[in-house]
Formats: C-alpha cells, sequence, structure tokens
C-alpha cells in the first residue's frame, strides 16, 4: 500500500458494513462495506515503535448490514508510558442506529517514531461483491465496468 489510498477514518461515515474483520497476528482491521470498498487499519512499523490494537467495545458483528452515522477518531497523547517512554491512545467510534463500537489502539515508541494508526482504501478487485441498489441484491463487479 501507499500514500496513494491513505484516508481518514471518516471516510467510512454513510458506508453500509457487511463484514469485519480483525488479524489477531498482525493486528490489521478490514473493513467492507456494501459499495464494495475495503478498509484497512494497520501500522506501517518503522523501526522502534509498537503500534496496536488495545481493545474493542462494543459488537463488531451487530454492526453487519448497519448504516454508519459516525466515524470518528480522536487521539491522546499521554506522555511518558512504562520506561519513560511516549505513548499515543487513538480511540476509533463507530456510531449505527444497531449499536456503538468503539476501538482503542495504542502507540508506543521513542518519542521520535510514527505512534499513529494508518488507514487505507484497497482497491477493488475483479469479482469482488456489490450491492446493487436497482436490483436490490449482490452482484460481481468486472474490470470492464470501469471503462
Amino acid at each position: 500500500m501507499g500514500y496513494d489510498e491513505r484516508v481518514e477514518f471518516g471516510e467510512l461515515q454513510g458506508k453500509t458494513l457487511i463484514e469485519v474483520r480483525c488479524s489477531v497476528d498482525d493486528g490489521d482491521v478490514l473493513w467492507f462495506v456494501t459499495d464494495g470498498g475495503t478498509y484497512k487499519m494497520y501500522h506501517q512499523e518503522d523501526c522502534c515503535e509498537y503500534v496496536r490494537l488495545e481493545d474493542v467495545v462494543g459488537s463488531l458483528v451487530a454492526l453487519f448490514g448497519a448504516h454508519i452515522t459516525v466515524a470518528e477518531e480522536t487521539s491522546k497523547h499521554a506522555g511518558p508510558g512504562k520506561g519513560g517512554e511516549s505513548e499515543t491512545w487513538t480511540f476509533y467510534k463507530l456510531q449505527t442506529p444497531q449499536g456503538d463500537v468503539t476501538l482503542r489502539w495504542l502507540g508506543e515508541s521513542n518519542g521520535y517514531y510514527s505512534e499513529s494508526v494508518d488507514i487505507e482504501r484497497m482497491p477493488l478487485a475483479d469479482g469482488a461483491l456489490l450491492w446493487d441498489d436497482n436490483d436490490k441484491g449482490w452482484r460481481k463487479r468486472w474490470a470492464e465496468e470501469m471503462g
């Protein structure tokens, strides 16, 4: 992924979730939405920092099929943590008519390296499922549709 695909978390607002996947191994979170889009939350490690998903408050499963009414990010620099290193807490809040979820990420470093979460919109793949508002159903998206 590159800097061209980076987006703000607020871009999820107004979209409808169909699936969320959290990877325990690498800490990535993938958001799948009905327009065929996929968003990835992760941290691109540089050297001497550690950024991880610390906690999820609420049920991600309850959000499936839900229209996101609020998608907001807030951060709080907590100052020196364990061992005098820098700590930044970042909270990602989603509100839907079916419930709310907050993802709590912790970034730690010596103060020089990034403690932030990266969010990218991933390109649509051939054969990706899309919601068709006209037919009110799922269909596959193919490259020739893009012109």
